[in-house]
């Protein structure tokens, strides 16, 4: 998968779902209808439950991938993963994937991320040895588990898709993963090569190659038909991920980063949160020219062009952060961004039929 750059793009959307449970389902039934292979739905603690709205929209959809985009091995213990995963592949005839990363926000909840990339390989090892319906017996430095096994038995396994911006994590994608989720959110063709060099190392010690891998980068995205309003709406994400990237994001003068520093630790809430407070100095310290150094951004035909052009970089496709367009609530944004991801994919189709 990892090359085969001539077959269809595979387009992926994560919505999040900050409203009600019954609002984020019809959400994920928006994106289905407007044509992306793949729906996660972030795993955020103390919001409306990933698992039960994933299994909701798989009794409402009929040909999209469901899974959590993406959950993490700390909040839950493998066992109630995989019981939930089975739980949806079920539901969803065989449409269930399992995305996962060591996860963001937890600190607050008492997690210290401890030994990230041994907790995710023995969660991902036992996770596909429970869905498999063997018993399972694991007594590694993370996962205990003695004698278990599914209740159920399923017809066919479940993807596993790995996301996140580390090298030892993104290395164990390669070594494990059927699908790696690129986390620069910055993404040149010089970050590109280095997150398939950490992928490399960890084919090679699995004996794999890229092609057995899909590589998907996660892009921010955000449409509607003023532009303006799409790029206000992620200059608080941009702001973010300068943060977040620091020397590794893109270059901008020292003075220019500290001040989008300061005005950064004058916001409250998630970046992500439709009731988040943006500092008006940080909107005016990120342009529009660096807000879309993080996202794709504009109008359907504005959102297209830049599309293209990050698929030229060799990707497989894409995995879509839906961003909701400000002025409204979290569901009636997303949904503007869901109805001008529509229209950009229907162009697209226009440049590759």
């Amino acid at each position: 998968m990892g090359s085969q750059h001539a077959m269809e793009p595979v387009f992926e959307a994560e919505i999040t779902p900050g409203m009600s449970p019954l609002d984020a389902v019809d959400l994920g039934v928006q994106v289905e209808a407007a044509g992306f292979h793949r729906l996660g739905v972030s795993c955020v603690a103390l919001w409306p439950d990933t698992y039960q709205i994933q299994t909701l929209i798989a009794d409402r959809t009929n040909k999209i991938q469901i899974g959590p985009m993406v959950t993490n091995p700390y909040t839950r213990h493998v066992a109630v993963h995989a019981s939930a995963i089975a739980t949806l592949q079920e539901v969803s005839n065989g449409r269930a994937f399992m995305g996962i990363g060591v996860g963001a926000g937890l600190e607050e909840l008492g997690f210290d991320y401890n030994k990230p990339v041994q907790t995710l390989r023995e969660t991902v090892m036992a996770f596909r040895q429970l869905l498999s319906g063997e018993e399972t017996t694991i007594q590694g430095e993370a996962i205990s588990i003695e004698r278990s096994r599914l209740l159920r038995n399923l017809e066919a396994p479940v993807p596993v898709a790995i996301g996140t911006r580390s090298p030892g994590v993104m290395s164990l994608a390669g070594e494990l993963a059927d699908v790696a989720l690129i986390g620069a959110r910055y993404l040149t063709p010089k970050i590109l090569g280095q997150y398939r060099d950490w992928l490399t190392k960890g084919a090679v010690r699995a004996g794999r190659s890229l092609e057995d891998i899909q590589i998907l980068p996660r892009v921010t995205l955000c449409i509607s038909s003023d532009a303006d309003l799409a790029v206000h709406s992620v200059k608080r994400y941009a702001a973010h991920y300068l943060s977040v990237l620091g020397d590794h994001g893109p270059a901008i003068s020292t003075s220019r980063r500290q001040a989008i520093q300061e005005a950064l630790s004058g916001a409250t809430g998630w970046y992500f949160d439709a009731d988040r407070y943006d500092p008006p100095e940080l909107i005016e310290l990120v342009d529009p020219e660096l807000a879309r150094q993080f996202a794709i951004v504009g109008t359907p035909e504005q959102c297209v062009d830049q599309l293209i052009s990050l698929l030229d970089l060799g990707v497989d496709g894409a995995s879509f952060n839906l961003v909701a367009v400000t002025g409204g609530s979290m569901f009636d944004g997303l949904s503007q961004t869901i109805e001008g991801a529509a229209k950009m994919l229907d162009l697209f189709k226009g440049f590759h039929p």
